[in-house]
């Protein structure tokens, strides 16, 4: 499928059925699988021989699902997860342990920002975040020795900045380290991070990918082009005899193209069990039959939101790159020529009091702890996604108290205007 273009892989992508196979992805519900010898089996447990034995692990369905995003964003190999959250952890704790240092951009979203500075804290991970519109000697400084990885949002939640994928990738690799890109707001539809240098991709594919609502889920994408063993004395992990799977050394055994997600598989997967059901790889395969067909409505309807956004008079703020005056236009312009996505932050006169009574008088649009749907929503992340993080914290992130994150679905432009102008004239 690697020839065929996105559209195409979107589509068809990661199955194909043979003579008399199922059309669509077939779901393996089996935890486990039956062998003819226990020789056999012992091959899959000593990752001599490719097959499933447990759904913990692996399963073919979700193996098919992950296939077809690999594919998308021009992988080698890919995983799925129990959700978005989990993916970006296995990414980092792949490769990252107690003793180790993360450098990370300070607009991530808020519960990313809580599993880096709280929850991987305790493990022993610090991080050092710092602003995506950093200088490059401001990004240099960040790093220590014991830096294991830098990461990063395409596009951030909420606050809408746009990453320079290049100039994050050439300090990662300086400094002998991956780049790991969240991708899930634009997708590989509208921006593919690993052909501007990332090494590792993940998603919340609960968001565009799925684009429903239906399924919680996550994935992670390996680009199969970072030399582990090149910097094996950072990466012990991939690059010295894994004692719990009979001495193997994944980065030599698989080679750059399968170390990482084997390695992930094998013990993260095996040990924290945050695993995908096949029903929601399923659901999930479903909605990217038609995410390249999506992802230009929700471009199109975030682009005329923002517009009209930009113009009230109640609205102090707006950010959302499509926009010919926002900070970000130059680098979405380079990183997404095709569009963002169909989310538009903006900030009204009058703060918090007013935010409330506009999302109170919202009727088209509903508040959700969710986003990138075929439902227009929207939430006031200060008071939910990101009430975890102070005040300071928070204008770091580039997310005022009084910020409005709207989603905006793929119902009619118009009518989307027409329920926010209405909310407006409430305040």
């Amino acid at each position: 499928m690697s020839d065929y273009r996105i559209e195409t892989t979107c589509v068809q992508g990661g199955y194909t059925p043979g003579s008399g196979e199922p059309r669509q992805i077939p779901i393996v519900q089996s935890t486990t699988f039956k062998y003819a010898t226990s020789e056999d089996m012992g091959k899959l447990f000593d990752l001599e021989a490719n097959g499933y034995f447990y759904s913990r692990l692996q399963n073919p369905t979700c193996d098919y699902v992950a296939a077809k995003i690999a594919a998308l964003e021009g992988g080698t190999a890919a995983m799925l997860t129990s959700s978005g959250q989990a993916a970006n952890f296995f990414a980092l704790f792949n490769i990252a342990s107690c003793g180790d240092h993360i450098v990370s951009s300070s607009a991530i979203y808020g519960g990313t920002f809580n599993l880096i500075s709280v929850t991987m804290a305790k493990m022993g991970i610090e991080a050092t975040f710092i602003s995506p519109n950093c200088t490059e000697e401001e990004l240099d400084a960040a790093f220590r020795p014991n830096t294991k990885a830098v990461f990063g949002e395409t596009i951030a939640n909420p606050a809408l900045s746009v990453l320079d994928i290049e100039k994050f990738a050439r300090a990662a690799h300086t400094h002998g380290v991956p780049l790991i890109v969240d991708n899930t707001f634009p997708t590989p539809v509208g921006c593919r991070p690993m052909e501007w240098g990332a090494d590792i991709v993940t998603h919340s594919t609960t968001k565009y990918m799925d684009g429903h609502g239906v399924a919680v889920g996550g994935a992670l994408v390996d680009s199969g082009k970072f030399d582990w063993m090149s910097h094996k004395e950072k990466f012990p992990g991939l690059c010295t005899p894994d004692e719990s799977y009979h001495g193997i050394t994944y980065a030599e055994k698989f080679g750059l193209a399968g170390a990482f997600i084997t390695k992930c598989t094998a013990q993260l997967m095996r040990d924290f069990g945050c695993t995908q059901s096949p029903q929601s790889a399923f659901y999930l395969n479903l909605g990217l039959e038609s995410l390249h067909v999506r992802m230009r409505r929700h471009c199109e309807n975030g682009q005329a939101v923002a517009e009209f956004l930009a113009e009230h008079p109640k609205v102090a703020a707006v950010s959302y790159c499509g926009l010919p005056g926002d900070k970000y236009h130059a680098l979405a312009k380079k990183y997404l020529p095709n569009g963002s996505c169909g989310v538009v932050s903006f900030e009204l006169k009058g703060g918090r009091p007013a935010a409330g009574v506009f999302m109170s008088r919202l009727q088209l649009a509903a508040i959700e702890t969710h986003v990138a749907d075929a439902r227009t929503c929207c939430l006031n992340p200060a008071t939910s996604t990101h009430r975890q993080m102070t005040d300071a914290q928070l204008q770091a992130a580039g997310i005022p108290a009084g910020l409005i994150r709207m989603s905006c679905g793929l119902e009619n432009a118009q009518d989307l205007i027409d329920d926010i102008r209405q909310a407006l004239e409430a305040i």
